[in-house]
């Protein structure tokens, strides 16, 4: 009983930790900066973790970062993120999309979750490949892929918690949100066939192995994600209690991931899938009222909860880095690539939507602007396995999901207001 109670303990002090760490930063930044609360919390965890950096060295008789890394250590963030929290995130996110909009948008939405997403990783491959031997530090090719697909998804925490303060048009937001559900998991599925690659674990694998393995991860997860979302709508349809609709969610979440998981599919597009199925207009029209709006609540709660302590651990993440004069110039020279990656990534991919309707480039441009990376991102950086090509690549997309999230997410109300209100100009 003794080592129970002190493993539960230990659990608890570390969610204590972390809820106690990101309510003030919070308030700091309540009564400080005024940011938008999750990119607030990013800035004092990162200002925190800076301070402990500078500080460490200058203090030889204590380690100030041993206390930090324990507990991300402890926390393991990939596979957190990876392995469960984001299927909460994910489907919080998928049942704010307006399902109307979403179908109306679907070809332009799939353009830029598949196509786009692969010529966003072949770009960027192409241009860190160029700018690493022009810096005198080549490195193989196929790491420049890896890169490529840690880079190439925009973050779906991001960019639908960035779009609640916008008021764009419907259909613009139903891109954005669509494009940014269905292309982590895109990126992910290129990220793990192309890491086997890098690393030499998946030798003799030829293209139609991969393209069947893209197939059955994607298209397996859709449907795992459509068939789930079903059954749980027949459970509600039967049931008036607000009690068993937020059970059947949760469990619609968190099963359709893990089942996804376990056969060898895409957790993230089954569990997107099935979140549009229980946001959809039939679920509103099935669920009691009341129901509906408890349901709304609670899912909003759950997603701003893991919001912040998301943000928080990217903003920690920092100290798992080991800065170097290449890494720091190669993050500077990365950061516009990225930029210019994302606006031809999206303008290929979409090319006859811009000849028929897409308003002079408007659509280009925020998207282009509002492509932000976040933890998915992180998350694989920090997958990579043990070694120089780690020590490379894991600050270079750090420094461009810093760069999105604080710069870009911080300037795209305004970039925004001047495209689509220009008479309400910041």
């Amino acid at each position: 009983m003794g080592a129970v109670s002190h493993d539960s303990m230990d659990t608890i002090s570390l969610l204590a930790l972390l809820l106690t760490l990101s309510a003030g930063f919070s308030i700091l930044n309540y009564h400080t900066f005024r940011l938008p609360v999750t990119i607030g919390v990013l800035v004092f965890s990162l200002l925190a973790s800076l301070l402990v950096m500078v500080l460490n060295p200058l203090i030889p008789a204590y380690d100030l970062q041993a206390l930090p890394r324990s507990v991300l250590g402890a926390i393991d963030f990939p596979a957190a993120l990876l392995n469960g929290v984001l299927s909460f995130l994910l489907f919080a996110g998928a049942m704010q999309v307006d399902v109307g909009h979403l179908r109306a948008k679907c070809a332009s939405v799939v353009a830029l979750s598949v196509l786009g997403t692969v010529l966003a990783v072949a770009f960027l491959a192409v241009a860190v490949w160029a700018v690493f031997s022009l810096l005198g530090q080549a490195i193989p090719f196929v790491w420049c892929i890896v890169l490529g697909a840690i880079l190439a998804p925009t973050d779906p925490v991001s960019v639908v918690g960035m779009l609640k303060r916008l008021g764009l048009p419907g259909p613009v937001q139903a891109v954005f949100a669509g494009e940014s559900l269905f292309n982590d998991g895109v990126g992910v599925v290129i990220f793990s066939v192309t890491i086997g690659l890098a690393t030499g674990s998946s030798q003799g694998v030829n293209c139609s192995e991969i393209a069947w393995s893209f197939c059955r991860e994607a298209l397996g997860g859709a449907l795992l994600g459509a068939v789930t979302g079903w059954i749980a709508l027949r459970v509600v349809e039967r049931q008036r209690d607000t009690h068993i609709d937020l059970l059947t969610s949760l469990a619609l979440a968190t099963g359709t991931f893990s089942i996804a998981n376990q056969y060898g599919m895409s957790g993230p597009i089954a569990v997107v899938v099935a979140g549009l199925c229980f946001g959809s207009s039939y679920s509103k029209s099935i669920c009691h009222e009341a129901s509906g709006g408890d349901l709304d609540t609670a899912w909003g709660l759950i997603d701003e909860v893991l919001n912040v302590l998301l943000f928080m651990l990217i903003g920690f993440e920092i100290l798992e880095i080991k800065p170097h004069f290449f890494t720091i110039l190669a993050t500077f020279a990365v950061i516009p690539l990225s930029l210019l990656v994302r606006a031809l990534s999206v303008f290929f991919s979409t090319l006859p939507v811009h000849f028929r309707q897409w308003e002079r480039g408007r659509v280009l441009s925020i998207l282009t602007w509002g492509g932000l990376r976040g933890g998915i991102s992180v998350s694989l950086a920090l997958g990579l396995p043990g070694g120089e090509m780690r020590d490379v690549l894991l600050p270079v997309s750090y420094g461009v999901v810093v760069f999105t999230i604080i710069v870009q997410g911080l300037t795209m109300e305004r970039v925004a207001r001047s495209l689509y209100f220009p008479s309400n100009r910041l």
